[in-house]
């Protein structure tokens, strides 16, 4: 009964998380009411308060996130020995206290790409990213090797859909908006995970390493979202092992 329990929880809590920034995406977004020069008097109070809500709301989680849990935001580097395991290992975890380290590093390397590049506001659901864990959690393992369970991670993530929102894309990165964000986002940090086990290299940080994958597998990004739409995990597999060969 535990199990079960606490896997609610863990639900319950990245909800409540998410109605919390949907909030602020939809403050962000009204922040912009004022945005013409012959904006109205309602326009003008509007974008105003908007941007006073986004400030109280920011400052406030950044207080309790400092004093709580001062460890929430970071990401875990795709450069950390094993992560790939760990990450696998981590689809059975519950914890109520301690994020995943699934939900943790593609929740928050979803973030940091998607943040490379569109414009705010953009809105990714942790809830998502959880049921995206909790869906593979019931999945036989078996002998899958490396890429076969990404290609699986990156199919079911893509199917729940944890990117809601993102905002203009960068015209330098059009490739970026050519598919889905819900495949491009994934996609990159799917791949990072796999390219990240040959080391780091050197002076290069999590955010740069993100935007080399990025522009390396750009061109590839639609063969990627065909093979996701079609659920051919095999495919997929071979997709990013030839990717990982050719890089």
């Amino acid at each position: 009964m535990t199990t079960p329990l606490a896997a609610h929880a863990v639900c319950a809590a990245a909800g409540v998380r998410d109605g919390l920034r949907a909030a602020q995406f939809y403050a962000r977004d009204l922040s912009n009411a004022d945005g013409l020069a012959s904006a109205p008097f309602l326009s003008r109070f509007v974008g105003a308060l908007a941007r006073g809500a986004d400030r109280f709301m920011s400052w406030g989680a950044n207080i309790l996130i400092a004093i709580l849990l001062p460890g929430w935001r970071k990401l875990p580097s795709p450069f950390t020995p094993g992560l790939m395991n760990d990450v696998a290992k981590a689809i059975r975890d519950n914890s109520f206290l301690h994020n995943p380290t699934f939900n943790a590093y593609y929740f928050r390397a979803i973030i940091h790409i998607i943040r490379r590049y569109s414009a705010p506001p953009y809105l990714v659901l942790e809830h998502r990213v959880d049921a995206a864990r909790r869906e593979l959690a019931v999945m036989p393992a078996g002998g899958a090797t490396g890429t076969e369970f990404l290609a699986r991670t990156l199919i079911v993530l893509a199917g729940q859909g944890p990117v809601a929102r993102i905002g203009k894309v960068d015209e330098r990165h059009s490739f970026f908006g050519a598919v889905d964000p819900n495949v491009a986002a994934p996609a990159i940090a799917t791949v990072a995970l796999l390219f990240a086990e040959d080391g780091k290299p050197e002076e290069m940080s999590e955010q740069s390493f993100f935007a080399v994958t990025g522009a390396l597998i750009g061109p590839r990004l639609s063969a990627i979202a065909e093979l996701i739409t079609a659920r051919d995990e095999a495919g997929l597999a071979r997709e990013l092992a030839a990717i990982k060969d050719m890089y």
